[in-house]
């Protein structure tokens, strides 16, 4: 069966039993139908959050073949709660380009997922679209500013780097010209779209601790200069107020549940490869107030989504998880081992062996942060025993815990000895996690800390745009801001084809974006884009509904 065809034969709970299990009265929850709802932030207890166990679950480098990082955070919870554990996962919201683009759905897989898979994929409660919208809203105050004669900051628009988004897949728009078309139809500019996961806005919305500091950390988006060379902010437009008021729902996580019938708070969708990379801070604390194990998850592999998750995240939020699950395959390792793609499935311990050494650094990369990692053995059916003993022998070696996990088979059955690990780790734990840099370090400093040190890289160099740009962060006085890198997932490098542990490369910052409202410094590496394109074959072939509304297709 497909993941669409499980999904279809779980008898769905009203959600207000699902708030029920958390202690919560459904009449002050805002629902969404049947099977969503609203959850307010008076629910959250910060004396509660500072005691609260939190697990993140990470993983090794990306491959083609896939990890299940998603699916593992949900089977993780559902054992932890067979196990007598209070416990919920705390997710990202699915993005409308991957939906219908490579990836497909993005709710888990198999007995591990969360449920209903098709209106969280599609839709869901509109978050992305409130994101959207504020985001473009800002866009178009910034050229109506620009053409104004009696309302004008005398903004330059070649200053101006802020662009519009869409919540899809299209290179075509990556780069585009406004204001054709005459004097009344604006002043003809280069600009371009990104997508919206990888919009300023949806980072602060993930990193917002109320809607007053929303509507601050709006105001204090960098929008480029007047022709006096004066730095211009949202807040000097006076639109902070009316795209805050966009967002008045968007900033309230979504509560929905589990295939086992356990709560699943999902909020936010930043992706990890250009942005932040992890649910908003307000639906972690929410799960940490209201159960005994918060179970999340960081976009793509730790030296990304865990980097910031830590440094950017638990950093701002104070908080603090007690373990980390580094979730891995035996074919994502042989594809890091050099092992063909269509081979993977083809029992070769040699491949398995060369590519240890990229879960081997992640590993490494937590332990620097001085915390505990457990690998978790995503399993598949064709992997081997041979195999698995030999990361389970690798394990030993490294003194680390390991678990054979068959959350996609059996759900919270097949992740009762990983739920265990876990358990185990948390009541053992007596340190928190120390981050690779701090915050009052210069930028270059910062920058060149994640690289060596998470990365592997041997040096870092710089365009001159980038040096240009950090003459304008020091003019600006953001240099105490934290960096969030943007780099390719399919390499702890800056290369994607520098597959497995590449070493003492050089890691190439050719610009560096002001991220002010959000709070962080965003450098980007080799030739990221925040406009993914389509595949020749798109997901998108492959969705279609029928007459009586019933979706297909998604996975």
């Amino acid at each position: 069966m497909t993941d669409q065809d499980i999904a279809n034969q779980v008898e769905l709970k009203h959600i207000s039993k699902i708030a029920e299990k958390l202690g919560l009265n459904s009449e002050n929850l805002d629902l969404y139908g049947k099977y969503k709802l609203k959850l307010p932030h008076s629910i959250i207890d910060l004396d509660k959050v500072q005691k609260a166990n939190l697990v993140l679950v990470t993983a090794i480098s990306p491959t083609p073949a896939g990890e299940g990082k998603t699916t593992m955070s949900i089977g993780l919870s559902e054992g932890l709660n067979q196990l007598g554990k209070r416990a919920v996962v705390v997710l990202r919201e699915p993005s409308l380009g991957p939906v219908f683009g490579i990836k497909g759905g993005a709710t888990g897989g198999g007995y591990s997922q969360v449920l209903p898979m098709e209106d969280i994929n599609l839709h869901f409660t509109g978050d992305f679209s409130a994101i959207e919208k504020a985001h473009n809203l800002l866009s178009a105050i910034i050229d109506n500013n620009i053409q104004s004669k009696t309302n004008s900051l005398g903004i330059d628009a070649r200053t101006v780097k802020w662009k519009r988004v869409m919540d899809m897949n299209d290179r075509a728009l990556r780069n585009i010209i406004v204001g054709l078309g005459g004097t009344t139809s604006g002043v003809p500019r280069e600009t371009g779209f990104d997508i919206t996961a990888a919009s300023e806005i949806m980072a602060i919305l993930c990193l917002s601790d109320d809607l007053e500091d929303l509507k601050h950390r709006l105001g204090s988006i960098f929008i480029g200069y007047n022709f006096n060379k004066e730095p211009i902010y949202a807040r000097d437009l006076k639109v902070e107020g009316a795209m805050a008021a966009l967002l008045k729902e968007a900033i309230k996580p979504n509560l929905v549940q589990t295939i086992e019938g356990n709560p699943a708070i999902i909020h936010g969708g930043p992706f990890a490869n250009i942005a932040q990379g992890t649910n908003s801070v307000l639906a972690t604390r929410m799960g940490m107030s209201l159960s005994d194990y918060t179970v999340t998850e960081a976009g793509f592999g730790a030296d990304l989504g865990a980097e910031k998750f830590l440094n950017i995240k638990c950093q701002s939020a104070k908080i603090s998880p007690k373990a980390v699950v580094i979730t891995t395959t035996i074919r994502a390792l042989k594809y890091h081992g050099g092992a063909n793609l269509n081979d993977l499935t083809t029992p070769d311990v040699a491949a398995l062996r060369k590519g240890l050494p990229n879960l081997e650094k992640h590993l490494e990369n937590i332990q620097q942060f001085n915390l505990t990692p457990i690998i978790a053995i995503n399993r598949f059916l064709t992997d081997g025993d041979e195999e698995i003993a030999l990361i389970e022998e690798f394990a030993k070696l490294k003194n680390v815990r390991v678990a054979l996990a068959e959350v996609w088979a059996k759900g919270g059955k097949g992740a009762l000895e990983l739920a265990q690990h876990v358990i185990d780790v948390v009541e053992s734990a007596t340190t928190s996690f120390t981050p690779t840099y701090s915050w009052d370090m210069d930028v270059k400093s910062k920058i060149e800390a994640i690289a060596t040190k998470i990365y592997g890289a041997g040096k870092v160099e710089y365009s001159a745009l980038a040096k240009k740009n950090l003459r304008t962060i020091a003019e600006l006085g953001l240099e105490n801001l934290p960096v969030c890198i943007a780099k390719t997932q399919k390499s702890l490098s800056d290369n994607p084809n520098l597959i497995g542990r590449p070493e003492n490369f050089t890691i190439t910052i050719r610009e560096i974006e002001i991220a002010a409202g959000a709070g962080f410094l965003v450098p980007i590496s080799g030739d990221m884009m925040r406009m993914p394109g389509l595949p020749a074959h798109p997901a998108s072939e492959h969705i279609n509904i029928d007459n009586d509304g019933n979706i297909s297709g998604l996975f």
